[in-house]
């Protein structure tokens, strides 16, 4: 069986992406830093692989990725990099402590996954690795700043490794979702109030397989990103096509 291996795999997006890959056949693994988490999760899909995992902690990566695949004979079809945090509020106003978490969790976190499933990726023929980036990254947001750096950081990665593991048939890609419904969401924000919190984890979920899936035109085109519902689109294609300050008075209005 394929098998997929999700950091942050015990709640919202990495567990509605479990649960989806479990349900076509896959053999799937969840880590992460909760243990009451990985334990209720366990407990409803006794067939997922579980184990502890602070991504920000490169030797924990090593040990993750040698157990899971010490059940998948060595393979590893994907990795998911799924964990992250937000803290929000003007930077002015959030704790150093929130600023490094978010920058460790989601920057490094990601880098981190990347370098110790490398061998693992390119020992499994057309083997994929998935990055949850955001539509945050399409122009820098206020009130949410360092996750928003952090997200272009994500998106900066993903089309670096996408050229450099090309040689070696790993295809790295990235999910670009606005606000979903998780624990993640921060409704007190403008942009979260104005657009709204309209997709489930499902919704994301069903795009980590697109992407694991790739039609021929993607695999032609090297597509490298993938938006998660309309207005996701929308504004990237607007960022694309209109002058800088017509995106930056859009992004204003939404933010402010």
């Amino acid at each position: 069986m394929p098998s997929i291996f999700i950091s942050g795999g015990a709640a919202g997006i990495g567990l509605a992406t479990a649960t989806k890959f479990a349900s076509q056949g896959w053999t799937v693994g969840i880590y992460d830093v909760s243990e009451a988490a990985l334990a209720s999760a366990k407990a409803e899909n006794p067939d997922f692989i579980v184990g502890t995992l602070d991504v920000r902690e490169p030797k924990q990566w090593a040990d993750a990725l040698a157990d899971f695949t010490s059940h998948t004979g060595g393979e590893l079809d994907v990795l998911d990099n799924n964990a992250g945090i937000l803290v929000a509020g003007p930077l002015s106003e959030i704790s150093a402590d929130a600023i490094r978490s978010q920058i460790e969790i989601d920057a490094l976190g990601i880098t981190f996954g990347a370098q110790a499933a490398y061998p693992y990726l390119k020992a499994t023929p057309s083997s994929h690795m998935v990055n949850i980036a955001s539509a945050s990254a399409i122009y820098g947001q206020p009130g949410i700043a360092t996750y928003s750096a952090a997200k272009f950081y994500v998106a900066g990665l993903t089309e670096a490794l996408e050229l450099e593991w090309a040689p070696d048939d790993i295809r790295v890609v990235s999910i670009w979702p606005l606000w979903a419904k998780t624990a993640l969401a921060a409704p007190e924000t403008r942009s979260a109030h104005v657009l709204g919190i309209r997709l489930t984890p499902e919704d994301v979920a069903e795009k980590v397989w697109e992407s694991v899936h790739p039609s021929a035109a993607d695999r032609l085109l090297r597509r490298t990103s993938y938006s998660v519902g309309v207005q996701t689109q929308v504004l990237g294609n607007l960022s694309k096509f209109v002058p800088n300050v017509v995106s930056r008075n859009v992004n204003k209005f939404l933010a402010q």
